[in-house]
């Protein structure tokens, strides 16, 4: 997935303990090697590659999870677009190489969730313009972290923390006290936390200008796009969402980094009850959904 993944629980026997923590890492490991773009041997590659020929027969999982994003695309008006990848597959942050005006201008038609269309009766998937490409990038770490969970339950674990990048799902509570989660600052270390919450059997998702970025003439390119134009969103430096379910807060946390403040929350309150965020704007300035009390100043 491109990030770090971890896992940490109880377990009364430690033979036991290290052969959860072996099939959890093994489940990370598969749902990436199903959902990297990445890997050419991945099942979403084989989708990017074929898609726009012929429509193309993929798993209950792939089908699940790209269902669950075009909702959400509804829900955000085409915020979240798993499609932004139509473009997206020229930036390398890594190398601080990025797309021309005249490349994204070339291919930004391709983005828009509306091209991926879904049979559920044939269990199919197919895009409907050339050039169109999906990435999961913006709620698969999510996705793992909420199925891995869910496996440590079936098997009787009752606290446990499970991680991938800035996506977290905690089971329980953390022996008798809450889990702390610290929220990273987005422009010192990633050891300074400008705030840290108290979560118990909860989800919390945090999706930030600094995971993957280079800066180039004093303009931060990083890897959350505005599916509109193609280019690094701007307004915002992180999102963090708490919630029930680690695939929806890994999916509204990219999406109000989109919208931005104002909206994002907006969308939020009307629309997935049970959801908490704080927003970080370009200016520093924090917001927060109803929900959450902001900390006492002096």
């Amino acid at each position: 997935m491109g990030t770090r993944c971890s896992v940490e629980l109880w377990a009364d026997d430690e033979v036991r303990g290290r052969e959860l923590v072996a099939e959890i890492l093994a489940e990370y490991r598969r749902i990436d090697a199903a959902m990297s773009t990445y890997k050419p041997e991945s099942e979403i590659s084989r989708v990017n590659a074929h898609a726009h020929e012929a429509p193309v027969v993929i798993g209950d999982e792939l089908f699940g999870i790209v269902e669950r994003s075009l909702a959400l695309s509804v829900a955000s008006h085409g915020a979240f677009d798993i499609t932004y990848d139509s473009v997206g597959y020229l930036y390398d942050f890594r190398a601080h190489q990025r797309p021309t005006d005249e490349q994204i201008a070339e291919r930004l038609a391709a983005i828009d969730y509306r091209h991926v269309v879904l049979d559920r009766a044939r269990h199919t998937i197919f895009f409907k313009a050339q050039g169109v490409r999906i990435n999961l990038g913006g709620i698969a770490k999510g996705y793992a972290v909420e199925r891995a969970a869910a496996l440590l339950r079936e098997r009787g674990v009752e606290h446990a923390l499970l991680n991938a990048g800035g996506d977290t799902r905690v089971i329980g509570d953390r022996r008798g006290q809450p889990w702390i989660v610290g929220i990273r600052h987005p422009r010192l270390s990633d050891q300074d936390v400008f705030t840290r919450l108290p979560i118990v059997d909860e989800a919390i998702s945090t999706s930030g200008d600094y995971e993957r970025f280079f800066d180039e003439d004093g303009h931060r390119y990083h890897h959350i796009m505005n599916p509109a134009t193609g280019l690094p969103t701007e307004g915002v430096l992180s999102v963090t969402v708490i919630g029930p379910d680690a695939t929806t807060t890994d999916g509204l946390s990219t999406t109000i980094f989109v919208m931005g403040a104002e909206r994002g929350l907006a969308m939020l309150a009307t629309s997935f009850s049970g959801y908490e965020a704080v927003v970080v704007d370009a200016s520093g300035q924090l917001s927060y959904s109803s929900g959450l009390t902001p900390p006492a100043t002096d």
